[in-house]
């Protein structure tokens, strides 16, 4: 049992559970009876994505400097109590299930699911 941290779109790995799509906004041109079927997301998640104000920092993040920044700032986001909830409720499931969490980002190491990976753990969660 674990949490599998995934880019959205990808082909599906083998036990990789149900995928939370930990975005922002929902793929554009999918109809939303295909986000399952078209390997994105099986639920909608964004309560754990960065508001849309941090996602634009982060697509303008190009340094080490900025990426931080950019880091430092989700990471508060992430305490608010809802998101707080969120975090504890997936590190408890991922005790007892395999599912996984996601965005579209190529780049992994620039990408909010990083950070997410990070609190997840921190949360106590069990990651693949």
């Amino acid at each position: 049992m674990a949490i599998h941290v995934v880019r959205l779109g990808s082909p599906r790995a083998r036990g990789e559970g149900l995928r939370l799509g930990t975005v922002r906004r929902p793929p554009r041109g999918v109809p939303k009876a295909e986000h399952a079927s078209r390997d994105f997301y099986d639920v909608w998640l964004p309560e754990l994505a960065p508001s849309e104000a941090l996602v634009k920092q982060a697509l303008r993040a190009t340094d080490q400097r900025s990426w931080a920044a950019f880091v430092r700032r989700y990471r508060a986001e992430m305490k608010r109590p809802e998101a707080a909830r969120l975090l504890d409720l997936l590190a408890a499931l991922s005790r007892q299930a395999d599912f996984s969490v996601g965005c579209y980002c190529p780049e992994v190491s620039r990408c909010h699911r990083s950070v997410l990976a990070a609190l997840l753990r921190e949360h106590g969660a069990l990651l693949a």
